[in-house]
């Protein structure tokens, strides 16, 4: 497999971008706590012709990590905890080897790439779990307000973080298929079958 180019990168920080945005504006379901529980269900099903098209035009080893990394990165930046970093890698780092496993040709290992890729969001939830007292000194400080997270904190415990991850996965798929029905062309040109 070749490595990435130059072209491959800036190829990665244009997606980034568009990906990025789709995925903050689905984030604004979480306007409503309950609702927030969807958001990885929601990006994945937003997010997924962005994402299958970038696995079109890159279909190179850590493109999709690379990608993944800097969203990850950026929220962080944003003020959120380390939580979301090591969910993040950890999610990359599966993805990336389901594309590889499928010789980045493979769209069954590609949609599965993408499925598992979209559980990286679900570390926002996550957070709230493994860092739940710096979770509500972020918010409160960063305008969340104090009843909107413990409204979610409410919300959130073991149990329903699998629905979450379900929804995440499920989400990835429908994305997925939505993409290779919108992209068959660019599938046909990339040899993804």
């Amino acid at each position: 497999m070749e490595k990435l180019r130059i072209k491959d990168l800036v190829t990665i920080g244009v997606f980034t971008v568009i990906y990025f945005v789709l995925m903050f504006a689905s984030g604004m379901i979480g306007i409503v706590p309950i609702l927030y529980l969807a958001y990885p269900t929601l990006a994945g099903i937003i997010t997924g012709i962005v994402i299958m098209l970038f696995m079109t035009k890159v279909q190179k080893s850590w493109g999709l990590f690379i990608l993944g990394l800097i969203c990850s990165l950026v929220v962080i930046a944003m003020g959120n905890t380390y939580v979301i970093l090591i969910h993040a890698v950890i999610s990359m780092a599966i993805a990336e080897l389901l594309r590889k496993k499928g010789e980045y040709k493979s769209f069954k290992f590609n949609m599965l790439s993408f499925a598992v890729f979209n559980t990286w969001i679900c570390g926002f939830l996550m957070q709230v779990l493994l860092a739940k007292d710096k979770v509500i000194k972020l918010a409160e400080t960063g305008g969340m307000g104090h009843d909107y997270i413990m409204k979610l904190i409410a919300l959130l415990n073991y149990r329903s973080m699998v629905l979450v991850y379900i929804g995440a996965v499920v989400g990835g798929i429908l994305g997925a298929y939505i993409g290779k029905v919108f992209l068959k062309k660019h599938f046909e040109k990339a040899g993804i079958v």
